[in-house]
């Protein structure tokens, strides 16, 4: 069985062309053109000076959020089908890419311009909630007492890379990537998650010395879009003061059990994180918390893009898959017995999207409520998106009791 470590992703920007035999995103000429808009608020994401895509508010998507994807409820996980009537029941114009219901600029309510009296103006929607909005009780458990922090929030609330394997570590700013001296200078290890702004969670077979790992020589950075770039304006760098491996982490039978860890971290200056646009904590389940098979989470990380690559992928991508149930994953035809209960597999429909080599440690996030939830740990796998091999993660919940043990922290973000 292989160790996980990257991305194996088909799926592609519009403005993106695919070599399929490699499975990588190769930019089109589009995207080399000066002059490229993002509609309806969206953002625009450059590297090395260059437009990538668009980072598209909640209603858009496509290449150039140019796609209204409008739901009947507001504040909601998915969708349930476009309203295209206001409050007062006039017809929505498509006036500005904006046809149906929606928020892009996060107003008080959904709205879309329709006609009145031979003008054209602005009415909000009667469009109920998706959800009920979180009671104040648990937005102060999502507090980090010890920080004022609050868990697994993104920037610009839940906007998103729609369509695309490339991401921004604004949409994943717990993302931290490990690194350690080598004979040949610094290298890239394991991917992991900020927790707390001291304490980075990661796996435990990213230390193959185990108890005997010198951690002076790993260094942790947050906010980090690219491995072979700095950016000094997003990015925080930390030396590792001290590292937890799992007391019972076993690789006896090939399967990583308990394969988790923990690294405090600190700056040279004695700091910890501080909470930025690119590094924020990810929220941590409660004890034995699960989630229904079939739960779209996501999983990023810096690793190879497709099985057999011979380097990493340069920059953060990102992959959507699916929760798969205990007994699907432990029967005959999946992993058998060698999925125990402190592990979750989770994998994509048509095995397309998958981790791989370099991605492990990173994060298996999936959103509840609003908030993203530290679900799991990148860990094994045989091979990358293959048939009936699905992505095999650490459990998280079932590890809340032992990280408040190891950090000595009085309470863990959550939802």
């Amino acid at each position: 069985m292989s160790v996980f470590f990257s991305l194996s992703l088909t799926l592609a920007l519009a403005a993106l062309t695919v070599c399929r035999a490699q499975r990588r995103l190769v930019p089109s000429a589009a995207l080399d053109r000066p002059g490229v808009s993002c509609l309806n608020g969206g953002t625009s994401l450059s590297l090395s000076g260059r437009h990538i895509l668009c980072l598209c508010p909640d209603g858009f998507s496509g290449h150039s959020c140019e796609t209204d994807e409008s739901v009947s409820c507001s504040g909601g996980i998915g969708p349930g089908g476009p309203v295209s009537k206001s409050a007062s029941g006039r017809e929505c114009l498509e006036l500005g890419r904006h046809k149906h219901c929606s928020n892009p600029d996060f107003s008080r309510k959904p709205w879309c311009f329709v006609e009145k009296e031979s003008r054209i103006v602005r009415e909000d929607c009667d469009v109920p909630r998706c959800t009920e909005d979180l009671s104040s009780d648990a937005d102060d458990r999502l507090t980090d007492a010890q920080s004022g922090w609050r868990c697994g929030q993104r920037e610009g609330r839940s906007m998103k890379v729609v369509g695309g394997a490339l991401s921004a570590v604004e949409l994943h700013p717990w993302m931290a990537a490990v690194f350690s001296m080598r004979s040949r200078g610094r290298a890239f290890t394991c991917g992991g998650s900020l927790i707390s702004p001291c304490w980075v969670l990661t796996a435990a077979h990213c230390f193959p010395d185990g108890a005997q790992t010198d951690v002076h020589k790993l260094s942790v950075v947050l906010g980090k879009n690219a491995i072979n770039e700095t950016d000094i304006e997003k990015e925080q760098e930390f030396i590792v003061s001290e590292l937890f491996i799992h007391e019972h982490f076993d690789n006896t039978d090939g399967n990583y059990d308990n394969d988790i860890a923990l690294l405090k971290i600190r700056s040279p200056g004695g700091h910890c994180a501080k909470e930025s646009r690119s590094v924020k904590t990810v929220c941590i389940p409660e004890p034995q918390h699960s989630l229904r098979h079939g739960t779209s989470c996501q999983v990023t990380g810096y690793g190879r893009e497709r099985e057999g690559s011979w380097h990493y992928s340069r920059y953060l991508r990102e992959a959507s898959v699916k929760l798969l149930s205990q007994d699907l994953c432990s029967s005959k035809s999946y992993y058998g017995d060698a999925i125990t209960e402190n592990m979750v597999c989770a994998g994509s429909p048509d095995w397309s999207a998958d981790a791989c080599k370099g991605d492990s440690g990173g994060p298996l996030v999936c959103r509840v409520r609003d908030r993203a939830l530290l679900f799991g740990v990148v860990s094994w796998g045989e091979g990358c998106s293959r048939r009936f091999r699905p992505g095999v993660y650490t459990k998280v919940s079932n590890y809340h009791h032992w990280i408040l043990e190891k950090t000595s922290l009085s309470t863990l973000t959550h939802t």
